[in-house]
């Protein structure tokens, strides 16, 4: 569901972050799960609502979303889809928050992405789906997406993509440099300066300062910054082991001036794409259809290997991006609603969904020979999905979301963003950011600790 045009967008609207989350600590005391018991459908029931005649409506903005649609709408012509793009990013989120609030006005099916879920689910916004048999589905995804939907106790979405990382490079630019393709960090670090110094317009990789690729670099690096003790007990410390480990990394990089200065998803940066002087990509399994559609002119150079890591041999790694689908409290459909989420994300719509360029989330669709083994012409014929498979498997686990994630992002660019810019220690940021996303969380009624 992460996409260029999603990044973009959302960059641009972060300020509106703080629309989010005003009325989310008030009845975060009550806790989603507080209600959970009385809500649920049996299996007989939710066949019964798809054969009704019912009219659902859904937010979403992935455009795989349409041809599901049409797929469900064939299957059960009883069952009407009115399919609402209110938005991208922080725009959905804030038209979300609001029929929230306001009490009238939601779909009954919303796209919502892993890293803002913990913003809905634990308002008491969303359905508890364990009592429509949800529980059951947990070894048909991904470990990591099945974690990320799996909040407090409760289950308030079922994963549609991911967003395992893995490190996309420039075959032929390594291999101009003589640079052998880096498995390690400090390979990674010995390899941007050897490219720099060959070449003052080469860059190993691009990055002024992203919330969403610096979380997923501390995941990677075996960080748990965020801990959720309850809906309103939260805990806060970007200056955990795996924070620092990161920062010991990528400070030699900001320092030293080894990054990429042009902005992400902008026309620059896919022209570097395009030339090679922007060697690499560590993202998400989503990346190659954006590649293939925004830097034409690299295809055949690229290629795609796992993430470095800080112990040479040990696979580790994390998500970054995707997320799921989940049923409005608000819905007066909610066991179609849920059919429909069955559908989209299981069998079926995982199919259509990885047809139209996602990366899946069902372990069933990993597995496939078709999958696996599906050579990529972009990737010069390399079997790039065998190293994105195995990426889903090595996520670390035990990472969380703060339950005002969207908001803290929205500052990164006045914290770290600042060490970015000045090409300074990325541990004064990471402390600003701590600072100032604790004062935030307790102006909205959260009890935040610090380490």
């Amino acid at each position: 569901m992460k996409n260029n045009n999603h990044l973009q967008r959302a960059a641009a609207a972060a300020l509106a972050a703080s629309l989010l989350v005003g009325s989310l600590a008030a009845c975060g005391a009550s806790g989603a799960a507080g209600n959970a018991a009385s809500e649920g459908a049996s299996a007989e029931d939710i066949a019964k609502a798809l054969q009704t005649e019912t009219t659902l409506t859904v937010w979403g903005w992935a455009p795989q979303l349409k041809p599901i649609v049409e797929a469900f709408e064939a299957k059960y012509p009883k069952v009407h889809v009115n399919l609402e793009n209110v938005g991208t990013g922080n725009a959905h989120y804030t038209k979300l928050q609001n029929a929230v609030k306001a009490g009238s006005g939601a779909p009954d099916v919303a796209q919502i992405e892993y890293n803002a879920l913990p913003q809905f689910a634990l308002s008491d916004a969303l359905a508890d789906l364990k009592g429509y048999g949800a529980e059951e589905l947990e070894d048909n995804y991904t470990a990591s997406t099945w974690g990320s939907v799996n909040l407090n106790g409760g289950i308030y979405a079922l994963p549609q993509d991911s967003g395992p990382m893995a490190m996309f490079y420039r075959a032929d630019v390594f291999e101009k440099h003589g640079i052998a393709v880096p498995s390690t960090w400090d390979e990674y670090v010995a390899a941007a300066k050897t490219l720099h110094a060959a070449d003052p317009k080469a860059y190993i990789t691009s990055d002024t300062g992203d919330a969403g690729f610096s979380t997923s670099m501390i995941w990677q690096a075996g960080g748990k910054p965020y801990t959720i003790n309850s809906t309103t007990d939260v805990g806060i410390d970007l200056q955990d082991e795996g924070s620092k480990k990161w920062t010991g990394t990528w400070n030699t990089l900001v320092k030293d001036e080894l990054l990429s200065p042009v902005t992400g998803w902008s026309d620059e940066w896919y022209k570097g794409l395009s030339d090679g002087s922007i060697a690499t990509l560590l993202t998400g399994a989503w990346m190659p259809a954006n590649l293939e559609s925004g830097a034409a002119a690299g295809s055949g150079n690229w290629r795609v290997a796992p993430m470095p890591t800080y112990n040479k041999g040990q696979a580790a790694t994390a998500e970054n991006g995707g997320g799921g689908d989940a049923v409005l409290k608000q819905s007066k459909n909610k066991a179609a609603a849920y059919g429909f989420l069955q559908f989209s994300n299981g069998p079926e719509g995982s199919k259509i969904h990885a047809a139209n360029g996602g990366f899946p989330s069902t372990t069933a669709d990993l597995q496939t020979d078709a999958f696996l083994n599906a050579a990529s012409p972009y990737f010069g014929g390399q079997k790039i999905n065998k190293v994105l498979v195995q990426a889903s498997k090595d996520v670390v686990p035990g990472w969380h979301y703060l339950p005002f994630q969207t908001y803290a992002n929205s500052i990164f660019s006045d914290t770290v963003g600042q060490a970015y810019g000045s090409h300074s220690d990325l541990n004064n940021g990471l402390k600003a950011w701590q600072e100032a996303t604790t004062k935030y969380g307790k102006q909205q009624g959260f009890t935040v600790s610090n380490k």
